[in-house]
């Protein structure tokens, strides 16, 4: 990569005195209570060789440590982050492995994230500093600590020796994207050592060409392949390996991501990622976060830490970038590569509740009768018939109730649940066309409207979905859907609404592709109203294939990503329909997986969104909702449900629910 102008925040201080800037800190320390603000503002505004410079001539001068003297002053997160400023970098990377396997458990997620990332000369000078610093081998430490796949992986990347970037062996790309189908895909088990040797040895150019190859033959991504082939810290470790081939930038700002919308913030990642990138590529980094994330890495520095903390690291940050400006060179290629990567491949959806082997309608009937009998409720045997039968059987169930019993299922178990359960047990009974129906009547009864909802179920269903829910929505409530949805909402959010749920939906053919692209372009000069009919003529036509190439043709000839696009052109209602196309084109259970955690993570629980994406995904793609969540905020939505749900349940069986139709703990 020619390119590599720096694209750090931290620059050289033009007129640097090492003698007055060890003076200025000896003298925001000395006295009582220490100078934060100063400390903080001069650490940042000098690059480390400079710092390095300063601790020289604070010992000069003061016979005293630097690093120590500022342990001694400061605290905390704060402390951590100023101390860790000081250090030469090779020296910051050799002490947080030494803290990764120091102690009763080791922190994995950071020798991946280190060892992943770093250059041949970094991991090199990484072992020299450790060598140094603690008169060990960092070699043997990690071979003390580590086992299995995900050790020799390990040792593979310390040994620094990858073919440096632009070396490409043309003959072999092909081979070597047929050697790791051969080692995965095509066969029973996993030969790991033609991943270890291919993905730890090759050049990143060549690897890139690799990844493509690789995707031409299976039709799946390799971050797929490693997803379903290998398993633990050894598939966490070759995924971020894959990663940091494809755009170092765009791994560190999912990594940032997430050391902040986990459940808590990961502070000591949060500090290592913006320190140890700050003078190398942060930059682009903060671009690969605009591009992928709903908000600036700035803004989210802003409202996840507080105090001089907040301050240093929004330093570190540099600016604060405008959502949709124009694209960096390398986030244009990667927002392509990731259309490219939707297009292609075929990934298989996987709900989490199956068909109950031994099924038995008539046992089920008397068994839910009997836990409902009588004085107080049985709900584990309701709940447990319940989750673990699929929808076609549920609805076998009711009839055996009817035919044996002559009661009304519904009716009963609506009599003997309450609240948040209840409203889960009927959805599970209900077919999906009426569950369906009955979410879209909720979101617009009463006195406010539930836009996200309405814009959920209409964006993500399928022509034969809309289909059957309009159908059951007049039958329950002996209205058309489209009526209700006129009462309910106005302007072009409404329009599109209506769009979205008619079920006529041409098939766009693939010349249209060219001119629907031309549309997007003019759309983008025109004035609003011709530019919402554009949109809405493209966006709301339900060909996922299609979608798919037209933005990756839009990032392509005008450098911008369809997202940003609207972002900037529009607001409200509009703007967020039109993003939930987008990112259900882009990746259907991702835009899901951020739907669950905006549902648990906004001010209190939203249970109805919670009730309705569980019992309406769980047959479908659940399974793959549930690996976009972990993937995300890497804790798995079974860690949320088990912390979110708790509020208000206070017998713990709605999230016991919940938790079956999880399917497990990822």
């Amino acid at each position: 990569s020619g390119k590599k102008q720096c694209q750090g925040t931290v620059t050289d201080h033009p007129n640097f005195d090492a003698n007055s800037d060890a003076e200025a800190l000896y003298n925001a320390m000395k006295g009582f209570g220490s100078d934060k603000e100063a400390i903080l503002d001069l650490v940042t505004s000098r690059n480390n060789a400079q710092r390095q410079e300063i601790r020289s001539a604070y010992k000069s001068l003061y016979g005293k440590d630097l690093i120590a003297d500022l342990k001694y002053e400061l605290t905390g997160k704060f402390e951590r982050l100023i101390a860790s400023l000081m250090l030469p970098p090779a020296y910051h990377d050799a002490k947080e492995i030494k803290d990764a396997i120091k102690g009763a458990g080791t922190d994995e997620k950071c020798l991946i994230e280190i060892l992943a990332s770093r250059t041949n000369e970094q991991i090199h000078s990484l072992v020299e500093a450790y060598k140094d610093a603690y008169g060990r081998d960092v070699e043997q430490d990690v071979i003390g600590d580590t086992s299995g796949h995900f050790k020799k992986m390990l040792i593979v990347l310390l040994q620094g020796t990858r073919e440096e970037d632009g070396v490409v062996h043309a003959d072999l790309v092909e081979e070597d994207a047929q050697a790791l189908y051969a080692a995965g895909e095509e066969q029973w088990g996993t030969d790991e050592a033609i991943f270890i040797m291919l993905l730890g040895n090759r050049s990143v150019t060549h690897l890139q060409l690799v990844f493509d190859e690789y995707q031409k033959i299976t039709e799946k991504s390799i971050e797929d392949s490693i997803k379903s082939e290998l398993s633990g810290d050894f598939e966490r470790l070759m995924l971020a390996v894959v990663q940091c081939i494809r755009s170092r930038a765009m791994f560190f700002a999912r990594r940032l991501y997430k050391s902040m919308k986990g459940l808590g913030t990961a502070d000591n990642t949060l500090i290592r990622i913006m320190i140890s990138r700050s003078e190398i590529d942060m930059l682009d980094i903060r671009e690969c976060f605009r591009l992928r994330y709903d908000k600036s890495l700035h803004n989210m520095i802003e409202d996840d830490t507080s105090g001089e903390y907040k301050r240093t690291l929004l330093k570190l940050c540099g600016g604060d970038d405008d959502v949709a400006g124009e694209f960096f060179p390398e986030a244009a290629q990667i927002a392509y590569k990731m259309w490219e990567i939707s297009a292609m491949s075929k990934v298989q959806l996987r709900g989490t509740v199956h068909p109950y082997a031994e099924f038995d309608p008539g046992s089920d009937a008397q068994d839910l009768r009997k836990a409902m009998k009588g004085f107080g409720t049985d709900e584990d045997t309701i709940i447990d018939i319940i989750a673990r039968r699929s929808n076609d059987q549920r609805q076998v169930i009711r009839q055996a109730f009817k035919s044996l019993l002559g009661r009304d299922l519904m009716a009963d178990l609506k009599s003997e649940l309450s609240k948040n359960l209840c409203r889960l047990i009927l959805g599970l009974m209900m077919t999906p066309p009426e569950f369906d129906a009955k979410m879209m009547r909720k979101a617009m009864e009463g006195a406010g409207t539930d836009e996200h909802a309405l814009i959920e179920i209409l964006v993500t269903r399928s022509n034969q979905d809309i289909q059957a829910m309009c159908e059951a929505y007049q039958e329950a409530y002996k209205k058309s859907l489209e009526d209700a949805i006129h009462s309910d909402t106005s302007g072009h959010f409404c329009r599109i609404l209506v769009s979205l749920a008619q079920v006529e939906k041409g098939i766009i053919s693939q010349d249209c592709v060219s001119s629907l692209f031309q549309a997007l372009g003019d759309a983008c000069n025109a004035d609003s109203d011709e530019m919402m009919d554009k949109f809405m003529s493209i966006l709301c036509t339900r060909s996922f294939p299609h979608l798919r190439r037209v933005f990756q043709e839009f990032v392509r000839c005008t450098n911008k990503d369809i997202e940003l696009i609207i972002k900037k052109e529009m607001s409200g209602d509009v703007k967020n329909v039109m993003l939930a196309i987008v990112r259900s084109v882009k990746n259907q259970p991702s835009y899901f997986a951020d739907r669950l955690y905006k549902a648990m993570k906004g001010l209190g629980t939203d249970d109805r969104a919670l009730i309705r994406i569980m019992v309406s995904r769980s047959e479908i793609d659940l399974f793959n909702i549930r690996k976009e969540f972990k993937e995300t905020h890497d804790a798995s939505l079974h860690d949320f449900i088990q912390v979110e749900a708790l509020v208000g349940d206070t017998s713990g069986d709605y999230r016991k629910t919940l938790l079956m139709l999880c399917g497990g703990e990822d």
